[in-house]
């Protein structure tokens, strides 16, 4: 007989990227104070949940994120780092104001980078980074191994992931369109609740 589990997936806090609109990526942004704040807001939101372990990545606000929502949640013993809901790689964009980046290449080739679905954001003639196209794709195989864990270890599991690996996780989950996608903001103190039969 199929049991029924929570996901609970979470975006981490504001980080100084975050907060001075510059391409993060693969670069390791730390938690602003608003971005601790909001770490604290989805500890308090997921007081009264209850899984047994969580997922996080290799960069520090993941991490940093998770902390404060753990303290809750002695059951949670199996930590789970995986870097197939890392954020978007943003190749050579990494690092780099918004702001400069639209005075150098326009507003459209900016639009392009930051919202295009095949598009792999980088300089021109530098080293590329993921499509929206490519994140989906590794997101598909992470959720498939976490299909795989649920069903093995019967526990509900909580995620602290990236604004753009959330943006295609709910794509995947919602069967959302590419258009309804791209143009989501994700926000850094909400929790997606998704229900599973494993």
């Amino acid at each position: 007989m199929k049991k029924e589990l929570k996901i609970y997936l979470f975006r981490h806090g504001q980080t100084t990227y975050n907060r001075d609109r510059v391409f993060t990526g693969f670069k390791d942004s730390k938690l602003t104070a608003s971005g601790k704040k909001h770490a604290k807001v989805i500890a308090r939101k997921l007081k009264n949940k209850k899984f047994g372990a969580a997922f996080y990545t290799r960069l520090s606000r993941s991490k940093d994120t998770l902390k404060p929502v753990l303290k809750n949640h002695p059951e949670c013993v199996v930590l789970v780092k995986d870097d197939g809901i890392i954020e978007r790689g943003y190749g050579s964009l990494e690092g780099h104001s918004h702001k400069k980046v639209i005075k150098k290449y326009g507003k459209k080739q900016f639009d392009k980078w930051h919202r295009g679905f095949n598009t792999k954001p980088g300089f021109p003639g530098k080293r590329k980074g993921e499509s929206y196209a490519d994140v989906e794709k590794r997101v598909k195989k992470f959720i498939k191994r976490l299909n795989k864990f649920m069903k093995k270890n019967k526990v509900n599991v909580a995620i602290s992931a990236h604004g753009n690996s959330i943006r295609l996780f709910r794509k995947i989950m919602e069967k959302a369109s590419i258009k309804e996608t791209t143009k989501w903001f994700i926000p850094y103190d909400k929790v997606f609740t998704y229900t599973v039969k494993v």
